[in-house]
């Protein structure tokens, strides 16, 4: 057998282009957390199918080589088992009752100061939180760390280090990625019990040590209490930050959970429903229409366009023209755009196959993306080659620049997409909705027919997640950080899985201009409520951030009795944080909440006198009133 590990260096290096190709960003968080050699078993999040083995392989620090978990069963075929270990798997035998036997693969690999990695959570999958984690990495660690012991093994002991993934848009092209490493979990804490020869004691360590992986898993990443919440976090985070490039990625994730808990305080505010229903009927009808608040706040509409009052000729012509304006401005860029832009559009196409494949499996969108558009660009880019060195007659330096060529092609079009595919959004997204604002009234969707598109769909649930354990995890029974959460923890949406076709933009654009109104104004009395409470007004907080930014009251029962948390929090403890300090925080790290009770950038708001609700009348014309872009009106932090 090779240790040399080809395949695994050739897998890598693909995976490094296709990950180059369909994500802006993946930032590494914590990688001084990571030895450059030693025995180490990483623990990563699965969220995201085969993106996050790629992800954690191409971007993990110091290029060490990660070994994977295989069936044992595969190595039996010699060749099949020299693809396995070239790839850096490592076998293991699941029906083994014997755990040494279980994890031998494991043990060698450690025993070389190699790298493993594993996926503590059994399976790949999309809920508003962590919903489980297993103790296989646990128990390989802690049986690597006997015999260790056993052997007289000399050297650094095997470490265990958290990796948490999080997607700012799992399966969306072009978005970002957060991989953040935790600090190395040692196994000195856990061996004299893991080596006890007390009943239980061995398993008692092991689900020690995997309720220390999980504390630092979920403070790693986000995690709401059902998807409602998560939803209105997301809402409201993208109605603060209305780029959504404009969030630090060092921050993402303690921003998102901050909102999150946030929408978790049920009693914030009185108007607290209100906000929240807005909210969900915004990024429902967002999902509907496939457009983002980012490119609505972005769209070159002029003020004279408004919906509500009937518009002369003449000016309808201006509006026109300024419009053709502003999308010619933006496809200037084009026609320098245009060959890469053709060469690459099977590629987009088959990705595009690829998710409608799996409509229903956000985690797998991503993953067919990646896969259908890097076998398209396995077989244009040599087609492309060899045309292009066809006409060059063959020749030696032909060969050269047709390569040369292909591969600027490929380089040229990754560095403008990012701005190009933007714009062509704003674009489409412009004339849809001038259609939708200039279509007759009566074309307009009715309220009864509006309600299936209010109620955002909801990811079906996953046949591999063991309920009981979920329960458990979200209780707050290993974690620490969840039990702070309401008790609506397990009540979950109604799972929505049938498809929703979009609706035309000249029967719902009024409806989405109107719902991003309402729920700016709602979100700004909300936010202006909590600022104004004083510091008598606490809010809900995960555990690990009221370390941080509150305070953590424990309400442990005087009858309980110890069971090895570990510093853990009780279970019954509650984090808080000051409702002032909450907007101070998120203001600090670029909110626009000091403007968004004065003005909606580019769009639609409803009027403070002619406020609609669901019970009036649609005969009423006069809901919207358009709010055009100033310059004068600058964000106020006081």
């Amino acid at each position: 057998m090779s240790d040399s590990k080809v395949l695994h260096f050739i897998i890598r290096r693909i995976a490094d282009w296709s990950l180059w190709s369909f994500f802006t960003e993946v930032r590494v968080i914590g990688g001084e957390y990571v030895p450059q050699d030693g025995p180490i078993i990483v623990t990563a999040t699965h969220h995201n199918m085969m993106i996050d083995p790629a992800i954690l392989s191409s971007s993990f620090p110091h290029r060490r080589v990660l070994h994977y978990w295989s069936k044992a069963s595969l190595f039996a075929n010699p060749v099949l088992s020299w693809v396995l270990h070239s790839s850096g798997n490592i076998p293991v035998d699941r029906k083994s009752k014997n755990r040494h036997d279980l994890f031998r693969g494991t043990i060698e690999a450690l025993a070389r100061g190699d790298a493993v990695a594993l996926f503590p959570e059994g399976t790949s999958y999309t809920e508003p939180r962590i919903m489980q984690v297993k103790d296989g990495a646990a128990w390989a660690a802690l049986e690597y760390t006997k015999w260790a012991a056993e052997n007289g093994v000399k050297g650094p002991g095997v470490r265990i280090i958290p990796a948490a993934i999080v997607y700012t848009n799992k399966s969306k092209y072009r978005s970002s990625v957060i991989m953040k490493f935790g600090e190395p979990v040692s196994m000195d804490d856990y061996k004299e019990q893991f080596f006890s020869d007390l009943e239980g004691a061995p398993r008692a360590a092991a689900k020690r040590l995997t309720r220390a992986i999980e504390r630092e898993l979920v403070e790693a990443t986000i995690n709401a209490p059902d998807w409602d919440t998560l939803y209105s976090a997301r809402m409201a985070r993208d109605l603060l930050w209305e780029d959504e490039r404009s969030i630090d990625l060092e921050e993402f994730v303690t921003i998102s959970q901050t909102l999150v808990d946030l929408f978790s305080t049920t009693d914030a505010a009185a108007n607290f429903s209100t906000v929240r229903r807005h909210l969900l009927g915004y990024y429902s009808l967002l999902q509907s229409t496939n457009l983002t608040n980012s490119v609505l706040s972005s769209l070159p509409l002029p003020p004279t366009l408004s919906p509500s009052h009937p518009t002369p000729l003449p000016s309808r012509l201006l509006t026109l023209s300024v419009l053709i304006r502003d999308t010619l401005a933006a496809l200037i860029r084009l026609p320098f755009f245009l060959i890469p832009l053709l060469l690459h559009t099977p590629v987009y196409v088959m990705g595009r196959i690829g998710a409608r494949l799996v409509e229903h499996e956000e985690e797998t969108q991503a993953q067919n993306k990646a896969v259908f558009g890097l076998l398209s660009c396995m077989m244009i880019y040599p087609a492309t080659f060899w045309a292009l060195w066809a006409m060059l007659w063959y020749t030696g330096t032909g060969a050269l620049v047709a390569a040369f060529t292909v591969w600027a092609f490929a380089y040229y079009h990754n560095s403008l997409i990012n701005d190009i595919y933007m714009n062509l959004k704003r674009v489409i997204a412009a004339w849809r909705v001038l259609v939708g604002v200039w279509a007759p009234r009566r074309w307009e969707l009715s309220l009864s027919a509006l309600s299936q598109y209010t109620t955002p769909l909801v990811p079906p649930e996953n046949p591999w997640i063991d309920k009981n354990r979920a329960n458990s995890s979200a209780a707050g029974t290993s974690s620490g950080t969840l039990r702070s959460l309401p008790t609506q923890i397990t009540d979950e949406p109604p799972v929505q899985i049938a498809r929703r076709r979009r609706p035309s933009s000249r029967i719902i654009m009024r409806h989405l201009l109107r719902a991003r109104g309402e729920a700016v104004k709602a979100l700004a009395e909300f936010l202006t409520t909590l600022e104004a409470s004083g510091d008598g007004k606490n809010v809900i907080a995960s555990i690990h951030l009221a370390k941080r930014f509150g305070w953590v009251e424990e309400n442990t029962p005087a009858s309980s009795t110890d069971d090895g948390r570990d510093g853990d929090a009780s279970p019954d403890a509650k984090g808080y944080r000051r409702a002032r300090e909450v907007i101070a925080f998120l203001r600090a790290r670029g909110a626009k909440i000091a403007t968004l009770d004065r003005k909606i950038e580019g769009d639609w708001a409803l009027s403070s006198d002619e406020e609609c609700t669901a019970g009036e009348s649609e005969k009423d014309e006069e809901d919207l009133v358009w709010v055009p872009s100033s310059t004068g009106l600058k964000q106020e932090d006081d």
